[in-house]
């Protein structure tokens, strides 16, 4: 007896630690994306006014995180940089997540003839190596961030369209799908209404742990010259650029690096912790 309630107890303290880890998580990525937002209005420096006396100034003084080749401050180009690479990162994780939900639905619900031939269609993205297919497309595209983000979505959207498929297939032998046929209900209403919001939180959770993947591979086609085109500030794009210099001026390849590293890792901690908080079986507990 004893030892159940210790048991229980210690659940319960673990449930509220990742409850807190989550708030906290959340006000992290929060300050992250308010300065994304208001980049413009919050960087100490023009991000693309080029100063050659100034340039390649250490850290510290008038520039915290010093300046590059051209004598443009770093803080204010990692600052406007993230404004670019996280803002596109998540419109490539709500189009891969749009895109591939509605076909996964589709293919679950449907069955038959579509169900094979876009499952199959699928089977083809995922057995090309990722990145080396985004390389190949955005190498026909052309550089720019759009083009990278369409290089990106065309391999990408195969993960939601089968959680899609595979949670609509459960539910299609629900009774409460059945109850709503014998309603009445159209096939639209059945999918909007009664099976997709019993599917998103699945969906919402890859989406999030997919922010930070979809970040390193965006910045990785940047620095490969397939992404953004400079002067653009974009975390990979400043990396490619100062990589040469890495010897001799190692804050100029550092400092966008940097920056990565932390904003992964914040939605990447996100993504699990919100996993977590909504795993049936944790909240049953």
């Amino acid at each position: 007896m004893e030892t159940s309630k210790v048991t229980i107890r210690q659940q319960k303290i673990k449930k509220d630690f990742t409850k807190q880890k989550c708030i906290v998580l959340t006000v992290l990525v929060g300050i992250v994306l308010l300065m994304a937002i208001f980049a413009e209005y919050i960087v100490p420096y023009d991000p693309y006014a080029q100063d050659l006396s100034n340039a390649l100034q250490p850290p510290g003084g008038a520039h915290l995180l010093g300046t590059d080749r051209y004598g443009r401050d770093m803080l204010s180009r990692v600052i406007m940089g993230g404004q670019t690479t996280i803002f596109s990162s998540l419109l490539l994780v709500v189009i891969i997540m749009v895109v591939g939900t509605l076909i996964g639905i589709i293919c679950g619900y449907s069955g038959g003839k579509i169900d094979t031939v876009l499952m199959r269609i699928s089977d083809i993205f995922l057995a090309f190596p990722g990145m080396v297919f985004a390389i190949a497309v955005a190498g026909v595209t052309g550089g720019g961030v759009i083009n990278a983000v369409v290089a990106l979505a065309c391999i990408s959207w195969p993960k939601f369209a089968r959680i899609a498929r595979s949670q609509v297939m459960t539910l299609k032998q629900s009774s409460f799908v059945a109850a709503a046929r014998l309603s009445g209900s159209g096939t639209c209403k059945i999918i909007f209404k009664h099976m997709l919001p019993n599917i998103a939180g699945p969906i919402l959770i890859t989406g999030v742990l997919d922010i930070g993947t979809m970040m390193m591979e965006i910045a990785g086609l940047s620095f490969l010259g397939l992404g953004a085109v400079p002067p653009i500030a974009e975390w990979g794009s400043m990396m490619s650029n100062g990589r040469s210099m890495l010897q001799t001026s190692p804050w100029v390849i550092l400092a966008p690096g940097f920056a990565i590293f932390i904003t992964v890792m914040l939605f990447n901690l996100l993504g699990d912790t919100v996993r977590d908080v909504m795993d049936p079986r944790r909240n049953k507990k």
